[in-house]
């Protein structure tokens, strides 16, 4: 499908004002949406419609997404001298860094760190665990999500049934280094520290940049109303 075509169905989708699902659980909003384009459920990663990614927002929703992961040569400490020195026990009762870092210390004396062209996790002694260039984290980001098709929905509820008005879409596309750094700085990007000790190493599920979905507009240099 491309841009132009989904810019035609979904004006026809707007019109229909509010639909009920077609499926009774968190995902129904986007299921609802691509069953109107129609879209076939798949698992395939790669997008749907000519490059961009669909994403259906309830507009009073506040739900966190996962953007990328990326560990990649950015540790300045090896990992488990890290989950060892500043890590505290998990739920399962394993030293671990299970972390969302934030501008201001947490009770281990971790913050983040963001500069004009760095971020990095560090210690108020002073020392830093990890750092990520913004250049690589914004081409990481354009990997994963190249151009967003944004929809906004509305929602309600009747006799347990919910029901969607998808009232806006907009495009979005490109992000900068820049701008990257004024959305960690405004902590609209959230980093998301995973490990734990695993006796001779430490075992990493990824570090993850999250945002709220109602700030992913904020990550993109151009949006354009379909």
């Amino acid at each position: 499908m491309t841009i132009e075509e989904f810019t035609d169905s979904f004006q026809k989708i707007k019109a229909l004002g509010f639909v009920p699902a077609k499926r009774k659980c968190p995902t129904g909003i986007g299921y609802t949406l691509e069953n109107l384009l129609g879209i076939v459920e798949n698992n395939n990663a790669h997008p749907d419609i000519e490059g961009a990614e669909l994403k259906a927002h309830r507009t009073k929703g506040n739900s966190m997404i996962t953007l990328f992961t990326f560990n990649n040569k950015v540790w300045k400490m090896p990992p488990l001298e890290a989950v060892k020195k500043y890590g505290s026990l998990d739920k399962d009762g394993r030293q671990g860094l299970y972390y969302t870092m934030s501008l201001k210390p947490n009770s281990a004396g971790l913050f983040l760190d963001v500069q004009n062209t760095e971020i990095s996790v560090r210690h108020i002694c002073g020392e830093v665990v990890a750092t990520w260039q913004l250049e690589t984290l914004a081409e990481r980001f354009m990997q994963k999500l190249p151009a967003l098709l944004f929809v906004s929905t509305f929602t309600e509820e009747h006799d347990g049934v919910e029901y969607f008005h998808y009232y806006r879409a907009q495009l979005m596309r490109g992000t900068s280094p820049e701008l990257l750094a004024n959305q960690f700085r405004a902590e609209n990007i959230l980093v998301d520290l995973r490990l734990h000790d695993r006796g001779t190493m430490a075992r990493n599920h990824g570090t993850g940049f999250r945002t709220y979905e109602d700030k992913l507009p904020l990550l993109f240099n151009s949006i354009t109303d379909l």
